[in-house]
């Protein structure tokens, strides 16, 4: 049974679907603790619900803005509690140093796109969708990959399509692609890695 540790920054949707999915698809791992750069963070009150120890890391009110201190500090994190798997659900910041290197190979993320569409720097969130939009694409979805150090270049674990329909607005387009795709991806990527089938 693998450790997971999840960064959140956020409402921690797709943390709630990783633990509503425990046990039944992800079954080689289990969540041990969550780490949001935000203390407002109501992902941190879904985490507490279920009973998962939580830790926040701030960059810049804690490690005076130093990207590689706040990547020490979260690896630091992670290693106390035993993870042998990060999850990035909703995590806005971008990793490097020491977390990158440490967990090469074992960190996940979910990006609201089909990777290569729409993805990089400065696609994230609501962003993404807008972009979708105002391209006019008719199908976008969701991609589950590893990360590594360029913004959302690593492997690709699992994609999921999710059409677009007449009327969708950024917001309707992102609920629609969290509860068709992210929702279902992410915790069959986790359990992969978990099992070791990456």
């Amino acid at each position: 049974m693998k450790n997971i540790g999840v960064l959140i920054s956020g409402g921690g949707t797709n943390l709630q679907a990783l633990i509503d999915k425990q046990g039944s698809v992800i079954k080689s791992g289990r969540i041990v603790c969550v780490c949001s750069n935000s203390a407002g963070a109501y992902g941190l009150e879904r985490a507490k619900k279920a009973g998962v120890p939580t830790k926040v890391i701030r960059k810049n009110a804690d490690c005076g803005g130093d990207v590689l201190e706040f990547n020490r500090r979260i690896c630091e994190y992670m290693k106390e509690m035993k993870v042998d798997v990060i999850v990035l659900a909703g995590f806005l910041a971008i990793l490097g140093g020491e977390l990158l290197s440490e967990y090469a190979g074992r960190i996940i993320n979910i990006h609201p796109s089909l990777i290569p569409s729409f993805c990089g720097d400065g696609f994230y969130g609501l962003k993404v969708h807008e972009a979708v939009l105002s391209y006019g694409v008719k199908v976008t979805g969701a991609t589950a990959h590893l990360v590594n150090e360029i913004t959302d270049g690593g492997r690709i674990l699992l994609q999921k399509a999710v059409y677009i329909k007449d009327g969708d607005t950024p917001e309707i387009l992102q609920k629609r692609v969290m509860e068709q795709a992210e929702w279902i991806i992410l915790p069959e990527a986790v359990e992969m890695v978990c099992a070791g089938k990456v």
